[in-house]
């Protein structure tokens, strides 16, 4: 389903808050972005966050050694950027490097690059987020621990539950690595053999969850992230809805 569909059709299910999955250049337009702009001013709703098409070549694009594509790489991204603001979305979700044992870039070097795409982001208003993802190097919660440490109070994550399963870790654990940085979670849930559910149809232990992120003062929002291919029809949002509303309010 096309972006500018999939929208009304959601908002027709009484969602009003958004991450907007920017799938190819050409959504990046002015014209295509107040489009979407004027579907969720006029339902009353809100876009947090968006999430680039290009995650997949962030290695390439952002984390590469070769100094003057980095700097290209940072120019393409101030098209998310400029997205965002016209969306009113505060946050951009950044997958980061892929875990790959070729690197030529060390950790330290991994934090500074980030640091400069973070540092970046703020000059429009908008902080990049590192999202813990599966076989990148942010799939493990040590590593987030330390870019933390590393970075201080420049930096910002993004809590996925069905990555950090995915990447066999303990989505509550990633939690606790990302503490009082984390600024932006998508929730999912799972269970043996399913590792990407609607929330409330599988075994994840929300009030655990909540009550760990209230520890850290996350008092934010929780962006239902699932695959088409995971539920069947757009009425079974309806339950997630009520499970997800239910860790809000």
């Amino acid at each position: 389903m096309e972006l500018e569909q999939a929208l009304p059709a959601l908002i027709a299910l009484d969602f009003h808050l958004f991450e907007v999955f920017i799938n190819t250049i050409s959504e990046l337009k002015p014209k295509y972005i107040k489009e979407l702009k004027k579907m969720v001013d006029d339902s009353g709703s809100t876009v947090k966050s968006v999430h680039p098409f290009t995650s997949g070549f962030e290695s390439f694009l952002l984390f590469s050694d070769y100094q003057r594509r980095s700097k290209d790489g940072l120019e393409f991204y101030k098209l998310y950027f400029h997205a965002a603001n016209l969306l009113g979305a505060e946050i951009l979700v950044l997958h980061g490097q892929r875990n790959d044992k070729r690197s030529r870039i060390s950790e330290k070097e991994y934090f500074e690059h980030y640091a400069q795409l973070y540092a970046l982001g703020k000059t429009f208003g908008v902080t990049v987020a590192q999202e813990n993802v599966n076989l990148f190097r942010s799939d493990e919660p040590a590593f987030i621990e330390r870019m933390r440490e590393y970075l201080g109070d420049d930096c910002a994550f993004v809590l996925d539950v069905k990555q950090a399963v995915r990447a066999g870790e303990d989505p509550y654990q990633m939690c606790r690595a990302m503490g009082e940085k984390l600024v932006h979670v998508h929730i999912n849930d799972n269970k043996p053999g399913e590792d990407c559910l609607l929330p409330g149809s599988g075994n994840m232990d929300f009030a655990a969850l909540k009550q760990l992120m209230r520890n850290f003062g996350y008092d934010g929002d929780l962006i239902i992230e699932v695959y088409r291919r995971n539920f069947g029809e757009l009425n079974e949002l309806l339950g997630a809805k009520k499970v997800v509303d239910s860790l809000i309010y």
